[in-house]
C-alpha cells in the first residue's frame, strides 16, 4: 500500500457530450472529455475555447462608466489636477500604470498615489486625502481599492473633490457616497464577466476613455491578472492569451529590463514565467517598502535606469524570501507549539517582530504545512492593534467566519479563501476561540486532507503526442482554469529511482503494456523508496511535452501517487541492513524474527527490542500483521512457520529480507544418485574410515566434506551401515527403505525446497506465492506453491 498525499476527487463528465465533441471539432477524446468535466459542453462555445482569440466586452456596459469618463475627460479639458490612488500589490502597480498611461496620453495633468504598506495599510485613508486637497487636486481615482472607503467617500466629499471608485474587491452592503463607483460586480451591472481583476477594471477604464482597445497596455493587464490570481476564464482568459505574445515582443523599457533581471528568456515566457519570477518582483517593495518602485521602472524611458530600477526589485525579491523563510520557521514553532497544548483547527499565530508585509506568504505557507486554515498578525503593541492575514482551505470560507466575529475586528476585507483584518490585542485570543468554535462546526476530520482535483481518467495509450499538443490549448492556465490534472490506473512505474543534485526528484516510467510513458515528479524523490517495481500504481499528474535532441513525446508531471494493494519489497541478499530498514517507514513498522540464532546477527546492526520473535507457529498464526509493513528479516525454519504468519492477513508491504548463516547446508545438495554411488562404493570396500578418508572421496567425488558426512546420517537414520569410531561397515542385513523415511533427508529437502521458493525464486514468483496466501483464508499446508 502506499497512501496518496491528498483526496483525489474527479469533477464529473457526461461521456454524451464528449463524444459529440469529440466528433463535432475532430479533438481527442482526451480533450474532450477535459472541455466537458470544465462546463464547456457547447460545440461552438468548445471552438471559440480552443482555437478563438476572444473578445472584449464593451466597457460602457460597466455601471457609471459613462458618467465617469464624460467627468475625466472633462478634468483633462479643464486642466483639473487629477490623482490617482492606487495599491501596493502587483495588481494595485499595474493598474496605476494603465490609467496613468492612458491619462498622459489624452494630455491629462496627472500625479499617482500609493499608500505604504507599513504606515497607511490597505486603501483609501483620510489624511491622504485632506494632503491631496490641499495640493489642489480636484479628482481622485482610485484603482484596485476604494470600495469600502466609506469615511474616506465622505472626506472627498466634504473637501469638494470627486472621487471615482475602480475596484473588483467584495461588496458590502453600503457602498461609498462617491462620484462614480465602475465595480463588475455591483447588483446593477450588466457587465457579463463579474471576475475582472482590478487592473481588469482600470484597462476598461481606460479602453473606454480612448475609444480604443490599448493593445500596448495588454501586458500589463497580463502580469497584474495572473498576480492577482483571479480567475483566468472568460474576459480574463482572453487578456492573458492576447497579452502573453505581446509581452514577448514587448519594446517597453521598464518590462524588458524587469523580465532580463528575472532572467527569463522572453521569448519562451509564459504564465508560469509571470506568476513566478515578474509578479514576486512587483509585489516585493510594495511589501518592504515603497511600491513606487515598480511604478517607475515602468515609467522610465531611460535603459541605464531601468536596469537599476529592475536589480533593486531583485534585491528586494530576494530580501522578501529571505524574511519569510525566517518568520514561516518561527510560526511553525509556534503552531506546533499550541497544537501541544491544545487541537486546534484553525491556526492563529503572531508575533511583534513580524514584518507585516510577508504575514500573507507565511499565512499561506502554514496552510501548505499544515492544511488548516491560518492566520498569522503582526503585534503592534505601540497602537495596541494585531494586523492579520489570512489563508483557508476547501470548506472553510474564511471571510465570512470573519463576518461571524465582526465585533472583533477593526477592519477586515477579502475573499473566501483569503483575507486581512486588524482587531485589538486583547481580542486575539477570543478570535481564535470562535474561529474553532466556528471550524468545528463546519469542518470534519475528512477537510483537513488536501484536495486534488482531476479533470479525467485515462490510459496510456490515450495519452499521444497529438492529444497532449491539443490540450496545449486551453492554455493560459491559472486560478479557475488550472492545468489538466489526469488520473492512469493500475500501472507499472518502472525504473523508479530519485534524480537531482540532492536525490529530490522522482524519475520513472509509467508501464501498462505496451504502452509506456516517461514521468517526473518535482520534490517527489522520497516516493522511490515506498513504491515496488512489482505494484500496480494509480497517478494522478499534469501533461506536457518532453523535447530533447529534436524529438518530442508525452510526459506526465506526477503530483501523487497511490498503490491501492500491498506490496513486496525484494531486500533478498542486500548487506547493509542500517540502510535498507531505514527507508521502511517506522510507523506500522514490525520486524519478524524466526530464529534465535538471527539475534546474534542483528544485535550490532538493530535494536533487539524493536523485532517481534516468532519462534513457534503458534507465535505466527497469533501475530497481528493487518495494516503492518512486514519486514521478514530471516529465513523461516519451516514453510509452515510463514504460512502461519501471513496466511489470510492484510498487509500493507512485506520486505522480504529472509537472511541466514549460511547461503544453504551443501554446496553440492546430495540427489538420490549421489546416494546410490556412495551406497554402492561402501559395499565394495566393506569399510570405510570416513574420519581419515572422508575428504579426500569428497574431492576426488567434486563434493563437499559436509555432503559426505551428512549421506552417512542419513544411512545411519535408515540402518543402512553401522559406524563405531568413525568407521563404516554396510549393514547387509537392512531391509529396503525410500531415503524419504529420514528425518535429517526429510528436512534437507524441506529447507531445499524453501531456499528454492522463497530465495532463488524473481521477484515476480515471490509476489505471486504471497498472493496466494494473502488472498486465501485456509491453506493447506500441502498446497502451497509457486
Amino acid at each position: 500500500m502506499l497512501e496518496p498525499n491528498t483526496r483525489w476527487v474527479m469533477r464529473r463528465v457526461d461521456e454524451g457530450a464528449v463524444r459529440k465533441l469529440a466528433e463535432q471539432l475532430q479533438i481527442a477524446p482526451l480533450v474532450a472529455r477535459i472541455l466537458a468535466g470544465r462546463g464547456i459542453t457547447d460545440a461552438e462555445n468548445a471552438r471559440s475555447f480552443l482555437f478563438s482569440d476572444g473578445i472584449f466586452y464593451d466597457p460602457f456596459l460597466l455601471p457609471d462608466m459613462e458618467k465617469s469618463v464624460e467627468r475625466i475627460r472633462r478634468a483633462v479639458r479643464d486642466g483639473e489636477k487629477i490623482m490617482i490612488y492606487g495599491d501596493y500589490d502587483a495588481d494595485g502597480v499595474t493598474s496605476t500604470y494603465c490609467l496613468l498611461k492612458t491619462l498622459k496620453t489624452l494630455g491629462a495633468d496627472v500625479q499617482y498615489y500609493i499608500p505604504d504598506r507599513l504606515l497607511e495599510g490597505y486603501g483609501p485613508n483620510e489624511k491622504a486625502f485632506r494632503r491631496f486637497k490641499e495640493e489642489g487636486i480636484r479628482l481622485i481615482i482610485t484603482v484596485d481599492n476604494g470600495i469600502s472607503a466609506l469615511h474616506e467617500a465622505k472626506v472627498a466629499k466634504e473637501s469638494g473633490m470627486d472621487l471615482i471608485i475602480t475596484d473588483h474587491h467584495e461588496l458590502k452592503d453600503e457602498l461609498p457616497d462617491a462620484y462614480g463607483i465602475i465595480h463588475p460586480k455591483r447588483k446593477d451591472s450588466k457587465y457579463p464577466f463579474k471576475d475582472l481583476a482590478g487592473v481588469g477594471v482600470s484597462f476598461k477604464l481606460s479602453s473606454a476613455l480612448l475609444g480604443k482597445t490599448p493593445s500596448e497596455l495588454l501586458p500589463y493587464v497580463a502580469i497584474g491578472t495572473i498576480a492577482d490570481l483571479v480567475p483566468l476564464t472568460g474576459e480574463n482568459r482572453w487578456i492573458v492569451k492576447k497579452g502573453i505574445p505581446l509581452l514577448k515582443e514587448t519594446k517597453d523599457i521598464g518590462l524588458s529590463a524587469l523580465i532580463k533581471n528575472a532572467s527569463l528568456d522572453m521569448h519562451q515566457i509564459d504564465e508560469n514565467g509571470i506568476a513566478f519570477a515578474l509578479a514576486p518582483r512587483l509585489n516585493a517593495p510594495g511589501r518592504l517598502g515603497s511600491a513606487n518602485l515598480a511604478v517607475e521602472l515602468f515609467l522610465t524611458k531611460d535603459p541605464g535606469t531601468a536596469d537599476e530600477l529592475a536589480g533593486e526589485l531583485n534585491r528586494i525579491n530576494q530580501e522578501r524570501q529571505d524574511l519569510v523563510n525566517r518568520i514561516t520557521g518561527e510560526a511553525v514553532e509556534q503552531a506546533e507549539r499550541l497544537f501541544r497544548e491544545r487541537d486546534d483547527k484553525v491556526l492563529v499565530v503572531g508575533d511583534p517582530d513580524w514584518h507585516p508585509g510577508v504575514i500573507g506568504i507565511v499565512a499561506s505557507k502554514l496552510v501548505e504545512k499544515f492544511y488548516k486554515p491560518a492566520v498569522v498578525l503582526f503585534y503592534d503593541e505601540e497602537n495596541g492593534t494585531a494586523k492579520g492575514s489570512a489563508r483557508s482551505i476547501h470548506g472553510f470560507n474564511i471571510y465570512e467566519n470573519l463576518a461571524e466575529c465582526a465585533d472583533l475586528l477593526l477592519h477586515f476585507g477579502g475573499h473566501p479563501m483569503a483575507a486581512g483584518m486588524v482587531l485589538r490585542l486583547e481580542d486575539v485570543d477570543e478570535l481564535r476561540s470562535r474561529l474553532n468554535r466556528l471550524a468545528d462546526q463546519q469542518l470534519t476530520e475528512e477537510d483537513f486532507t488536501p484536495l486534488t482535483e482531476y479533470d479525467c481518467r485515462a490510459s496510456l495509450q490515450e495519452i499521444t503526442l497529438d492529444a497532449v499538443e491539443q490540450l496545449e490549448k486551453l492554455a493560459p492556465f491559472g486560478t479557475g482554469n488550472p492545468k489538466p490534472k489526469i488520473l492512469v490506473e493500475d500501472v507499472r512505474l518502472s525504473n523508479c529511482r530519485k534524480v537531482g543534485a540532492d536525490e529530490n526528484h522522482l524519475k520513472t516510467v509509467l508501464q501498462k503494456d505496451p504502452a509506456l510513458l516517461e514521468g517526473i515528479g518535482f520534490d517527489m524523490g522520497p516516493f522511490a523508496d515506498h513504491i515496488s517495481p512489482l505494484a500496480r500504481a494509480s497517478v494522478i499528474g499534469e501533461l506536457g511535452i518532453n523535447e530533447w535532441n529534436s524529438t518530442r513525446k508525452p510526459q506526465i508531471y506526477i503530483k501523487d501517487i497511490a498503490v491501492n494493494e500491498w506490496q513486496l519489497f525484494d531486500c533478498r541478499g542486500n548487506k547493509n541492513l542500517p540502510l535498507w530498514l531505514a527507508k521502511v517507514p517506522e510507523e506500522n513498522r514490525k520486524i519478524i524474527v524466526f530464529r534465535e540464532t538471527t539475534l546474534a546477527y542483528i544485535r550490532e546492526r538493530l535494536n533487539p527490542d524493536a523485532v517481534t520473535n516468532v519462534f513457534s507457529d503458534a507465535e505466527a498464526e497469533s501475530a497481528v500483521l493487518d495494516g503492518q509493513n512486514v519486514v521478514l528479516l530471516d529465513l523461516p525454519p519451516t514453510k509452515n512457520r510463514l504460512v502461519k504468519l501471513v496466511q489470510g492477513k492484510r498487509v500493507s508491504r512485506i520486505y522480504a529480507h529472509f537472511y541466514q548463516e549460511r547461503d544453504h547446508f551443501f554446496d553440492t545438495v546430495p540427489e538420490r544418485e549421489h546416494f546410490k554411488w556412495y551406497y554402492a562404493f561402501l559395499l565394495k570396500n566393506e569399510s570405510f574410515d570416513i574420519g581419515r578418508h572422508g575428504r579426500d572421496l569428497a574431492k576426488y567425488r567434486g563434493w563437499t566434506e559436509r555432503t559426505v558426512h551428512f549421506m552417512t546420517r542419513v544411512f545411519l537414520e535408515l540402518g543402512f551401515i553401522e559406524m563405531e569410531k568413525g568407521i563404516v561397515s554396510v549393514n547387509r542385513s537392512a531391509k529396503k527403505r525410500d531415503l524419504s523415511e529420514s528425518a535429517a533427508y526429510r528436512e534437507l529437502r524441506e529447507h531445499v525446497e524453501l531456499e528454492k521458493e522463497l530465495l532463488f525464486s524473481t521477484a515476480e514468483q515471490l509476489k505471486n506465492w504471497f498472493d496466494r496466501l494473502l488472498n486465501m483464508s485456509k491453506i493447506g499446508e500441502e498446497k502451497i506453491w509457486i
